[in-house]
């Protein structure tokens, strides 16, 4: 019994990692707000599903035209300075419209402008949240910690912020858009509680020191401010996994938001949900998406990460078109937790897969291409997906649900065999860089003597 603890004490997360779980989890409560108050504000102003389609375009479009700059910055820049700026960016813009709102003054123009700050905000605290995970823990435990970040979102997002926007926005427009602005102050405060060793990537990429950690922390951001993005976009490109796995995600990711362009319109308009009664409705996604979060490291661990990444696909694409095509509100909500389930465990062996194959000192680029690649789409999906809905909202479903089970079935090799030789090949690396580094460490001192 007393041998089991050493090694459960050794597995843990950590403090550092507790803390950026906080911040994550913190700002996800004020983004949750938001998202679902501003989409209902704007049904007050319009009920034009191209209209509608524009907010969540928005939302997207800063991915687009900044994300390979927060990259840069991501790399480049203290991360713990960066996700507080990126939240007081957002914490700024809620309170700007709630002013707005509580005055008379707010116009759907003004709702897309702060939608496109809150895109804005939102590039910079994900990149460098996700880049920041791999310097607080150690590489066996990727999977677990992107888990629990997934987790944690899905929870508080769906469970929590969404239904109380919803609560809110009831009582008064406003509300939740105040309380997401306050809700904003807690992460910036936790941001700024990270260790230094989360500032930067300290990756065995980074060229070994026989100094003190403070001397490897300079090593890193030497290293990252000599790099270019010409050397990240070079990488992107002779990477073929990575090349083609953009193509993949672009055309499956631009599906799912094709299909969710005017979900609030699918609930309001076709289901005859209530206003009041939304956040609950999606709670019941949520809880598809949160059971795939905490389940994936799992599944992954027994069936290995190509075959878990293909059948999530393949289910999530099963599960949008049945949520196109079912007869009332509670059927197609369980069909639209099946998709959710199956994306959630997609998406957490496909950041860990991304955090060993990317080197640390070119993440925060490399992260920010193809984001600007990929979801710099989805404002485009999302205009197409509001248009079809104007023949009829249930089409974008069952449409983005039949093109996204042709392209998985079409890439199984590429999710299978594909990902096992990426696998392969990133372990072998570090093994490299481990023994270059320990190597590099046994004969530093000898040198000192000399």
């Amino acid at each position: 019994m007393n041998s089991t603890r050493p090694a459960r004490a050794r597995d843990r997360l950590g403090r550092p990692f507790t803390t950026l779980w906080g911040a994550a989890a913190f700002s996800n409560m004020a983004d949750g707000l938001g998202r679902t108050a501003v989409p209902l504000i704007a049904t007050t102003l319009t009920h034009d599903p191209i209209a509608i389609s524009l907010i969540t375009a928005f939302a997207f479009l800063p991915w687009l035209v900044f994300g390979l700059p927060a990259g840069m910055i991501v790399d480049r820049c203290d991360r713990r300075h960066v996700m507080a700026c990126a939240n007081t960016i957002r914490g700024g813009v809620a309170l700007g419209l709630a002013i707005m709102t509580v005055t008379g003054t707010l116009s759907f123009w003004a709702l897309l402008v702060g939608t496109l700050a809150f895109g804005l905000g939102e590039t910079l605290f994900d990149n460098a949240t996700t880049a920041m995970i791999p310097s607080v823990v150690a590489r066996r435990q990727l999977d677990r910690a992107n888990g629990r970040i997934q987790a944690a979102q899905i929870t508080i997002d769906s469970f929590i912020a969404t239904p109380i926007g919803g609560v809110l926005f009831a009582i008064a427009l406003a509300l939740p858009l105040w309380a997401g602005a306050a809700g904003y102050l807690v992460p910036i405060a936790l941001a700024l509680m990270l260790p230094l060793s989360a500032a930067h990537a300290l990756r065995a990429d980074v060229p070994p020191s026989p100094e003190s950690g403070e001397g490897r922390m300079d090593a890193a951001v030497g290293a990252a401010e000599h790099i270019s993005t010409r050397t990240a976009v070079s990488f992107l490109w002779h990477h073929r996994y990575l090349r083609t796995m953009i193509v993949f995600t672009a055309i499956t990711g631009s599906c799912l938001t094709f299909a969710q362009a005017v979900t609030v319109l699918f609930l309001l308009d076709h289901l005859h949900v209530v206003p009041a009664a939304i956040g609950f409705a999606t709670a019941v996604v949520g809880a598809g998406a949160l059971c795939g979060s905490l389940v994936s490291a799992r599944i992954v661990a027994r069936f290995g990460r190509g075959p878990v990444m293909l059948a999530a696909n393949l289910t999530a694409a099963v599960g949008m078109s049945l949520a196109g095509i079912a007869p009332e509100a509670f059927s197609a909500m369980a069909a639209y937790a099946v998709a959710a389930f199956a994306v959630a465990v997609w998406n957490v062996p496909w950041g860990a897969l991304r955090q060993q194959i990317i080197p640390g000192r070119l993440f925060g680029r490399v992260l920010g291409i193809t984001r600007m690649l990929t979801w710099g789409l989805y404002p485009l999906a999302t205009l197409l997906g509001g248009w079809v809905s104007r023949f009829d909202l249930r089409l974008p479903f069952i449409s983005a649900g039949v093109v996204m089970l042709v392209v998985s079935l079409m890439g199984w090799q590429l999710l299978t065999r594909g990902t096992q030789t990426a696998e392969a090949e990133a372990d072998e690396r570090d093994r490299a860089e481990a023994e270059a580094e320990a190597e590099a460490e046994a004969v530093a001192p000898v040198r000192q003597s000399d």
